[in-house]
This record gives structure tokens, C-alpha cells and sequence, in this order.
């Protein structure tokens, strides 16, 4: 019989490895709405220092626009580079665009859902589909690891009815 011996230390590596995969991309379940069960939640993740004067903002569509859908969204940014996800180096992030929602928790990554879209390639515009009626649009700049900067990094809300 032929048996492999995996070394505890690589198996911890791996492990370790893979848990900060999946939490670096917001691939975790959340805890259902009005739990309080802290000693399951994940460690929070270091915070990346902001730039003093870092802004990042919509340069369109403006607030009060009525648009169709789909919606064209162009990000601003000053003060701070966009960089890749993964990519952990200073004075840089990538934008999150929260689409009817609002930033729940600035200690931890960013979620990845159809209300926390990630841009993690350094897209800097989009295309998205809404449904008519009003919407509410927020870009959050997050670092390599997808965790907002400390202090966060966001735009002014923009309203938009979608036609």
C-alpha cells in the first residue's frame, strides 16, 4: 500500500490560504439578519491607511438624472491609484459600486452580490440594468483585499430614476 504524508504545516498553509481566498473576495455567507452570534464571525482584516484627500465620486450618471436602463456609470478618482484586487500596494484600491444599499461594515471585504458589485480588474466605467423606478448608486474604494480603507474611501450618493 502507498501512503503520502502530507506535512502538518503545508496542510495548515493551505488551509490558511484558502480561507483568505474566500474572504478576500466576499465569498462568505452572512449571518442571518438580527443574529448576534460574534464568536462565529470572521477576524477583521487589517485596513489599508487612506490617502489624506483621497476621493472617489461618479462622474455620471449626475444625481437627479432620469436615465434607461441599461445604465452607463463612469467612476472618478483622485488622490489614490486603482490597482487590481490581490495587488496589496499603497495609495491604491478598486472600486465597489453599492446599488441601492449602503456600506454595512467597513472592517471587513466588501460583499460580492447584485447590490455590492466588485471592479476588481480596475475597471473604472460600467454597464448595469436596473428596473425602473429610483435608485441609489455609491462607489466604496477597497483595497487588494477587497476592505475598505480606513478611514473608507466613498462617493456622494446619486439618485437616479431609471425610465
Amino acid at each position: 500500500m502507498n501512503h503520502r504524508h502530507v506535512s502538518p504545516l503545508l496542510a495548515c498553509s493551505s488551509i490558511l490560504g484558502f480561507s483568505l481566498l474566500i474572504a478576500g473576495c466576499g465569498g462568505q455567507d452572512q449571518a442571518p439578519s438580527g443574529a448576534s452570534d460574534t464568536a462565529s464571525a470572521p477576524p477583521a482584516l487589517q485596513r489599508s491607511p487612506a490617502p489624506p484627500g483621497a476621493t472617489v465620486f461618479i462622474i455620471s450618471p449626475a444625481s437627479g438624472a432620469t436615465v434607461s436602463s441599461p445604465v452607463s456609470v463612469k467612476f472618478g478618482i483622485s488622490g489614490i491609484s486603482v490597482a487590481p484586487a490581490g495587488q496589496i500596494t499603497r495609495n491604491t484600491g478598486h472600486h465597489h459600486l453599492l446599488i441601492d444599499t449602503e456600506l454595512a461594515n467597513p472592517d471587513a471585504p466588501v460583499p460580492a452580490d447584485g447590490q455590492h458589485v466588485h471592479y476588481g480588474k480596475g475597471q473604472t466605467e460600467t454597464s448595469i440594468d436596473l428596473e425602473p423606478g429610483q435608485h441609489t448608486l455609491q462607489l466604496v474604494l477597497g483595497d487588494g483585499n477587497h476592505v475598505p480603507h480606513q478611514p473608507p474611501i466613498v462617493s456622494k450618493v446619486v439618485t437616479i430614476t431609471v425610465e
